[in-house]
């Protein structure tokens, strides 16, 4: 919380803002002024001005601002649509408590923390109060259960984005029950959710979340093919997937993700040890097979014609040069050369004879300057 040291600071910071934005005739001046339509008080502040003023602060002196009168009260409660605890190391729970009944129009809320303090009643108002909220972080709320997700699931059907990364005692059943509700969403971090995610629950996503995006089950390692592939025939705008320390998926995992998610850009593969040959060769040849699907989409987004941009294959040890290299020369914004590095192979000896076209340009012409031709 805010301690009153805190306050008369932050307080005196908002006493020299005010000075330097009593407006008259239009223009900002900072010496005082007695004539007509001056601001003279705080509580004379347009409310557009107000939200203004507030927009520009952190979210610690908004708070604070919301403290100085009713009327400032009234419109920063009304008016602030994003907001972040993430500064409040010790009694977050209650502020969030305190908080939420009165920021009713939050869009996006980040309550990410170093230590766990939240617990399943903050969470609970949060679903009470806040409907509008898309964009919730959740993450390293270690003493959150089930009954936080159930809260959002009938609370915040709007969410687009969810970090729950960390939440480790969240179970799939629960995660399930979830996205029955949340069909909006496009960016999920399961980032350690080791009883969450499973492929239980990455079918009930399938089912209901067609607009995901973005999803990170790493180090989840209950996820196996059945769940992954019900991910890429359910979720076909998928963009980013990161299945790292996933050691139980296989090749076909990857083969249903190169047949059906023809917009993914980024995939991350560390450590998962069952992956061979024949997932690189799926992954190169449906840059050529979904080349007329690819193209259409150009048309709409240049950008797409990029396909991979990201690939993790660090200690995927089974994998060999030619279908890695296979890869790299499918996907032109896959970079093995310095500074540039997006495909990622550290850990796999056999394959340091993988390049990307640059880093054999940069080899040529480093050659050339070495030993000129006489």
């Amino acid at each position: 919380m805010v301690g009153r040291e805190g306050l008369k600071s932050e307080s005196e910071d908002l006493d020299k803002c005010f000075e330097k934005l009593m407006v008259f005739g239009g223009g900002i001046r900072g010496t005082k002024m007695e004539s007509v339509g001056m601001i003279a008080e705080w509580k004379d502040i347009p409310m557009e001005l107000l939200l203004r003023i507030v927009s520009l602060v952190d979210d610690r002196t908004a708070i604070v601002a919301s403290g100085v009168c009713s009327e400032w009260r009234d419109a920063i409660c009304w008016g602030l649509t994003q907001l972040s605890l993430s500064w409040c190391k010790n009694d977050m729970n209650n502020l969030v408590l305190s908080l939420a009944p009165k920021f009713t129009n939050l869009q996006a809320l980040i309550l990410r923390q170093d230590k766990p303090q939240l617990q399943d009643n903050a969470v609970e108002a949060i679903a009470t109060y806040c409907h509008d909220l898309q964009n919730l972080d959740l993450s390293k709320s270690f003493k959150l259960s089930d009954c936080a997700l159930f809260a959002l699931a009938h609370g915040c059907p709007n969410l687009t984005k969810l970090n729950i990364s960390g939440c480790s005692a969240f179970s799939d059943t629960a995660l399930a029950y979830l996205v029955e509700f949340c069909r909006k969403l496009k960016y999920l971090n399961l980032c350690g959710c080791v009883k969450a995610a499973s492929d239980k629950a990455l079918k009930a996503i399938g089912k209901n979340c067609n607009q995901l995006q973005s999803l990170n089950l790493g180090w989840c390692e209950k996820v196996g093919d059945a769940g992954v592939m019900s991910l890429a025939y359910g979720c076909p705008d998928l963009r980013a997937l990161d299945l790292c320390g996933c050691v139980l998926i296989t090749d076909d995992s990857v083969i249903a993700l190169a047949n059906n998610c023809l917009h993914l850009r980024s995939l991350g593969l560390y450590y998962c040890q069952n992956i061979t040959d024949r997932a690189m060769y799926s992954l190169a040849y449906s840059r050529v097979k979904n080349n007329h699907e690819i193209w259409k989409s150009v048309k709409k987004n240049r950008y797409e014609e990029e396909g991979l941009v990201n690939l993790n294959i660090s200690q995927c040890t089974a994998l060999t040069p030619p279908a890695v290299q296979a890869v790299c020369d499918s996907f032109p914004a896959l970079h093995t050369c310095a500074g540039r590095h997006s495909l990622i192979i550290s850990g796999c000896l056999s394959l340091t004879s993988v390049h990307c076209a640059c880093a054999v340009q940069a080899h040529r012409t480093a050659n050339t300057l070495l030993h000129p031709a006489h």
